[in-house]
């Protein structure tokens, strides 16, 4: 499965700093507001310290990473949902996406003007979010607009709708976000693409200097996080952005000089995975060692139905060993060795980090 983000936040906060880095693409950056006047779409290769240790162990032709597509859009300002700034003119790019990463600018620079004149982190958030809300408000009275001409007609599907609208109709109204309503089992499932419905990663874009301990700023988004159950993590917007044009030895050099054990890009990858309940399996051989992505909780043969919908047809069983116990051995062959492969069914449900042969005919 694709994973999909949408990279929100003010304007001048380093969202198209951090997307540049994330995604090489090369997404214009400069310091004024609505520099990001189109979306800008990238693909990241998730890191994963696992497939570059499968890889050692089996020498393949082909090594493939799981990805992750990520969508930046222009900075929201304060009335965007009526019509203020560039923003309100994208959200329509992120309605599709798995979750939001809310980029907040917790640096202070004079040189990078900040939109509202200072950096305030609880202000910056609550900005964006009433935006959000105010966008789906109006997409939902409009919807009941149509759901009441439905019910005109009898249909009993209209009514149920109808119901549902009106109550997300008073918590938007309230200036509550969707996904406490529509996350609870009261509610009937419904097609909407909500933007405050969506799950959302916290990001402080730190300067390079406070990157590990935080500040002042990051400490004020930590406890906002906290407060609604949410994750925050740390990154610097100019060190992901100097690794990005650095080889990997390169790059190591560099986390060690700033003493940090991993990049930006795999803080965020892991916690945008833990947020939506992903997990990662791997296929592995002398062709190709590749990692998937799936649902936690997916049985073997919808996890081979990902590979190719023939194999989850044909169905026969699944040959299961763990990433660890491979690492541990040395050499694949000791998984058979050692009675380390076990021989699953269609109903086993796949475990992050095992690596898979699935059995089939058709």
């Amino acid at each position: 499965m694709s994973v999909n983000c949408g990279i929100i936040g003010l304007p001048n906060v380093g969202k198209s700093t951090i997307f540049n880095a994330l995604t090489h693409a090369g997404a214009a950056v400069a310091n004024y507001p609505f520099c990001t006047v189109n979306p800008n779409v990238g693909v990241i290769a998730v890191p994963d310290d696992r497939l570059a240790r499968l890889a050692e162990l089996y020498e393949p032709k082909k090594v493939t990473p799981t990805y992750m597509e990520v969508v930046d859009i222009a900075g929201l300002v304060k009335g965007a949902a009526g019509g203020e700034g560039l923003g309100n003119q994208f959200l329509s790019h992120i309605r599709t996406v798995d979750a939001l990463v809310h980029i907040v600018r917790c640096f202070d620079d004079p040189e990078i003007v900040h939109v509202n004149g200072s950096v305030d982190p609880g202000r910056d958030v609550e900005i964006v979010e009433t935006e959000l809300i105010l966008k789906d408000l109006d997409s939902v009275e409009q919807r009941l607009l149509r759901a009441d001409k439905r019910i005109k007609t009898g249909d009993p599907a209209a009514v149920r709708e109808v119901d549902l609208l009106k109550r997300l109709a008073g918590v938007l109204g309230q200036g509550q976000p969707a996904r406490a309503l529509l996350m609870s089992q009261e509610a009937p499932p419904l097609d909407l693409q909500l933007l405050s419905s969506k799950p959302v990663l916290y990001v402080a874009n730190l300067p390079e200097e406070e990157m590990r301990k935080g500040n002042a700023h990051s400490d004020s988004l930590l406890e906002i996080a906290r407060r609604q159950g949410l994750e925050c993590i740390m990154i610097s917007g100019k060190i992901e952005a100097e690794m990005a044009v650095l080889s990997p030895e390169e790059r190591k050099e560099l986390l060690e000089a700033w003493g940090l054990a991993e990049s930006g890009l795999a803080r965020l990858s892991r916690a945008a995975y833990a947020l939506l309940g992903l997990i990662t399996f791997f296929t592995v051989g002398k062709d190709e060692v590749k990692g998937w992505t799936i649902q936690k909780g997916t049985a073997a043969v919808e996890a081979a139905g990902k590979i190719h919908s023939d194999i989850a047809r044909g169905f026969i069983c699944a040959e299961v060993f763990k990433y660890e116990d491979v690492i541990a051995q040395g050499h694949p062959r000791a998984m058979k060795e050692k009675g380390l492969l076990r021989l699953e069914g269609r109903d086993y449900l796949i475990e992050d980090g095992d690596c898979v042969y699935f059995r089939f005919n058709v």
